[in-house]
């Protein structure tokens, strides 16, 4: 039993399986409800993003949005405008777009019918930084309220003013993000647990007495009461609680040198170059995130590194004797039907992983007990995803290739699994939109855009901020859509607002100045230690040591940059902030 009002801002979690896409389609209308009632107040305008596609891929964006909603041109364009359809781009065929701007065009759609609630399940799958970024910048603005079912923590707590857990057949609303929500869950449950502590105790007490004195006349009376007073004592019912997900990978053998070499590589297809003159060298242990935006080539660049695809030329090696495994987005599909869930991961697993450790990697992966004996056959795709990641792990090879791996998997997963990634000895390169788990994994960056595929200086927060700074100085512009009376369309806020967006600017800002400062401090010390290192025993300088040595040139320079960028902007904001 629960109520939403009509300006809340919801995230839903729970884990996969729980109930939470089925209690989106009994809200929208897509199943029937067991049981009890749902009412609607009399005003609601629900509006929700389709999983299927409305669209034909022959038709234009302004065509098909004119045709589907029934707008005019104009209203298209605007709505459009906020998530950058704009200009010729609302000519180009949809067939022609990226996933990302595919999934632009549907919430496109959606607002374009004017609700004053919205319905988001899983909204963030397949969407790309730039496009999860503008989502986020269109509901912290939105008017109405929604619900929105999603793995990704940082878009919540962006997005969310309150949460709803579905946990073991029942629902919880809190009225605080996800993060306090998730603390208050911990001491109430703490609060549980230090109470039945003491009730243990007062517990063991009476009955002490009552064993020791039972059978004594005089006293039988009181052991009666004593009796009667334990059975008052009674517990707080704590929840079975749903187990923190921990996830031990098989560790690998740790290797150094050089783990991967592309000279002058390009990637693409038979008719098509997606990239080319890409020149990189990874090093065994670091932990790649490969980004950019839908459409770039990300894809495309795994799966020529892992054999998937022939380069169009160029070359790259990878190190010696190296193991590589690949998740594909895809790859549950071309799982066995007829093999059960242990049989597949003992098939996948290394010699000399033991069956314990089958079995502890099932259960993160949320197939416990009798789950292990499911046959891939009955299994749901989110479940057969799964399966296919737990069992690549299992694997020990030394090099891991992921492509979106957190899709199916709900947060504290998604969590479990980038710390046990964190730890992996190996090399891993890995395609990923959630901020969270790349900004627990990450070691280095290597950004997939306009034909080239390149390392980014800076840290993934670095790049996230960058993102958004430039994202919000083009939504600020114009947009080039225009009202029927040829005008351009008007956008004000209220004082209130814009002095609770320049207040949180400024702390975004001071916190960046002072991570970027810590991290200079330290790149600094570390460029001194190598340089003097050279000029007290020159005959042992490596290869190696040069190529930190440049990096860590490079990167001084790329925050000593940053730091001055940002203090500008703090300074600039503060005048601001005077008049």
């Amino acid at each position: 039993t629960v109520s939403f009002l009509e300006d809340q801002k919801i995230g839903v979690i729970g884990r996969n399986g729980a109930g939470k896409s089925t209690l989106c389609k009994i809200i929208t209308g897509q199943e029937e409800a067991d049981g009890g009632t749902l009412s609607r107040a009399s005003d609601l305008r629900l509006s929700y993003l389709e999983q299927h596609d409305p669209y034909k891929l022959e038709e234009t964006v302004i065509g098909f949005l004119t045709r589907y909603t029934g707008k005019e041109e104009w209203q298209c364009g605007k709505v459009a405008g906020r998530f950058q359809l704009k200009n010729e781009l609302l000519d180009v065929t949809i067939g022609a777009l990226s996933g990302g701007y595919r999934t632009r065009v549907k919430l496109a759609s959606m607002l374009l019918s004017e609700p004053n609630f919205l319905i988001l399940d899983e909204p963030t799958n397949f969407l790309d930084l730039k496009t999860l970024i503008l989502l986020e910048e269109f509901l912290q603005d939105y008017n109405g309220g929604f619900l929105i079912v999603s793995h990704d923590r940082e878009f919540l707590k962006k997005t969310c003013e309150h949460t709803l857990e579905i946990e073991n057949g029942g629902c919880i609303l809190y009225p605080g993000s996800v993060d306090e929500y998730l603390i208050f869950k911990e001491e109430q449950k703490e609060q549980a647990m230090s109470y039945n502590k003491n009730i243990e105790v007062k517990q063991k007490q009476l009955q002490e007495f009552v064993d020791r004195f039972r059978a004594k006349a005089s006293k039988a009376s009181q052991a009666k009461s004593k009796m009667k007073q334990i059975e008052k004592l009674k517990k707080i019912e704590v929840d079975h609680p749903l187990s923190n997900v921990h996830i031990k990978i098989p560790p690998v053998e740790r290797k150094s040198g050089i783990a991967l070499t592309c000279d002058d590589l390009a990637i693409g297809y038979p008719e098509k170059l997606v990239a080319h003159k890409i020149r990189m060298e990874i090093h065994q242990g670091a932990h790649v995130a490969v980004l950019g935006d839908n459409g770039q080539g990300k894809t495309t660049f795994l799966r020529t590194l892992a054999e998937d695809l022939a380069p169009k030329s160029g070359k790259y090696r990878w190190g010696y004797g190296l193991k590589i495994g690949y998740y594909a987005q895809h790859v549950f599909t071309a799982l066995d039907p007829d093999k059960d869930v242990y049989s597949h991961l003992s098939n996948a697993a290394a010699p000399g992983v033991t069956r314990q450790e089958i079995l502890n990697i099932a259960g993160s992966f949320l197939f416990k007990g009798e789950d292990v004996k499911k046959k891939a056959s009955v299994l749901s795709g989110g479940e057969r995803a799964r399966l296919s990641l737990a069992g690549l792990l299992l694997t020990k090879s030394q090099v891991l290739l992921f492509d979106e791996p957190t899709n199916h998997l709900d947060f504290e997963t998604v969590e479990a699994l980038g710390r046990a990634l964190k730890n992996f000895s190996g090399t891993l390169f890995f395609i990923s939109h959630d901020r969270t788990f790349v900004n627990l994994v990450a070691s280095e960056i290597v950004e997939v855009n306009s034909g080239a595929v390149r390392r980014y200086p800076g840290s993934y927060e670095d790049y996230v901020y960058h993102l958004e700074n430039t994202l919000r100085a083009e939504l600020s512009q114009t947009d080039g859509t225009r009202s029927p009376t040829g005008k351009p369309a008007a956008k004000s806020k209220s004082n209130y607002h814009l002095k609770k967006e320049m207040d949180s600017e400024k702390r975004k800002l001071a916190a960046r100045i002072k991570k970027v400062d810590t991290e200079l401090t330290v790149y600094k010390k570390e460029h001194q230690n190598i340089h003097q290192h050279f000029m007290s025993d020159s005959m042992s300088w490596s290869r190696e040591r040069h190529e930190r040595y440049e990096a860590l040139t490079k990167l001084i320079e790329t925050h000593e940059h940053l730091w001055l960028e940002l203090t500008d902007k703090l300074e600039a904001l503060l005048k601001k902030a005077l008049h």
